[in-house]
């Protein structure tokens, strides 16, 4: 119901039902736009069109995190950030991840005990550390106001009180028994949120994307809009 049959006085190529479909797969397969184009015969620039038009209306329609909170109350939530790798260059230092050894773009996912996608973040350059990521989204900060706790792994240990961590390994020391009993739980209940991240990159065009950098933010409130409905 988003789209229309015109745009302005043109008269489109497609009708809205094949126009609404150029988009998710594009982002679904990651095909080049020329063989899409020729799959729905138009052009390549008229498939460029739709599949910004589509993204576009799409990602309008992502919610953030403070509403996502309110509308599923969930009484814990996971928290991962993960690597969404392209083959453009942009500002090589601070686009390549020293963990990934790639470049792209680093993407913080919230989901349910249950492994749902809530919510997906903007995205920051790739070498950002999962931290500094979760404080820039102010993540940490959105789950104290809504009374949610969160597990996450080492990466975000010192956010505060209200997030989970294991326990860290002393330098030059093996954990105890305690310890290492003590971290079985935490990582049994991150799994979901690792399989939530491995659905994400069914999306193909979290890997190695050919798009500009710039619109991957776009891409991925179009993606958390299409999961949602799921």
């Amino acid at each position: 119901m988003l789209i229309v049959t015109r745009e302005g006085d043109r008269r489109c190529k497609l009708r809205p039902s094949q126009r609404a479909t150029v988009a998710p797969v594009y982002l679904r397969e990651h095909i080049t736009l020329a063989k899409i184009a020729s799959g729905f015969g138009i052009s390549e620039s008229t498939t460029r069109a739709y599949t910004g038009t589509v993204v576009n209306l799409l990602a309008a329609r992502a919610p953030g995190l403070l509403k996502t909170l309110r509308e599923h109350d969930p009484d814990l939530v996971l928290l991962d950030g993960t690597l969404a790798e392209y083959d453009r260059v942009g500002d090589g230092r601070a686009d390549h991840s020293h963990k990934h050894r790639r470049h792209g773009v680093n993407m913080q996912v919230v989901t349910d005990p249950g492994g749902r996608l809530l919510w997906l973040s903007p995205v920051l350059p790739g070498r950002t550390h999962g931290l500094t990521a979760a404080l820039t989204h102010r993540i940490i900060r959105i789950r104290e106001r809504q009374d949610v706790p969160v597990l996450a792994d080492l990466a975000y240990q010192g956010a505060g009180p209200w997030l989970t961590t294991d326990i860290r390994r002393r330098p030059l020391q093996e954990p105890t028994s305690a310890e290492r009993s003590r971290n079985r739980a935490p990582a049994a209940a991150r799994a979901p949120v690792e399989r939530g991240v491995a659905r994400l990159k069914s999306w193909r065009i979290f890997r190695r994307s050919r798009c500009s950098p710039n619109r991957m933010t776009s891409i991925a409130k179009a993606i958390l809009t299409l999961e949602r409905q799921c």
